[in-house]
């Protein structure tokens, strides 16, 4: 890899659906982290594509929180590295999961803000 200053780094685009309380919390950090997890919540779930995204903030986030919202982030390649792809499910259900103890680690390789692109109600 260059160590030239002008030499951006590879990233990939995650996908996060968030209810409005998460929502929340990201903004209040200038869209640039997410927040901690809650003790029961070990785990951070990105996922690797926008339609599984999308069907969780539609169907369960609106359900549970009267809102859903898809966020769009990229992390540094190299760093997701460290995590395995997981499959919940069919063969487009792949997300990453985050040791919560990791997460500052996580968003300190973020590159760039965290966007809504998709919102549900």
């Amino acid at each position: 890899m260059s160590t030239q200053g002008t030499a951006e780094k590879a990233t990939t685009t995650l996908w996060r659906p968030t209810g409005p309380k998460e929502l929340q919390l990201v903004r209040e950090s200038g869209w640039r982290a997410w927040p901690a997890r809650l003790p029961e919540q070990p785990l951070f779930y990105p996922v690797l594509n926008e339609d599984y995204a999308v069907r969780i903030a539609r169907d369960w986030n609106v359900k549970h929180d009267g809102a859903g919202y898809v966020t769009r982030f990229a992390v540094e390649s190299a760093f997701l590295a460290r995590y395995p792809v997981r499959q919940a499910g069919g063969e487009t259900i792949l997300e990453l999961w985050v040791p919560a103890e990791e997460l500052d680690e996580f968003n300190a390789h973020l590159v760039g803000p965290i966007e809504v692109v998709h919102e549900f109600r």
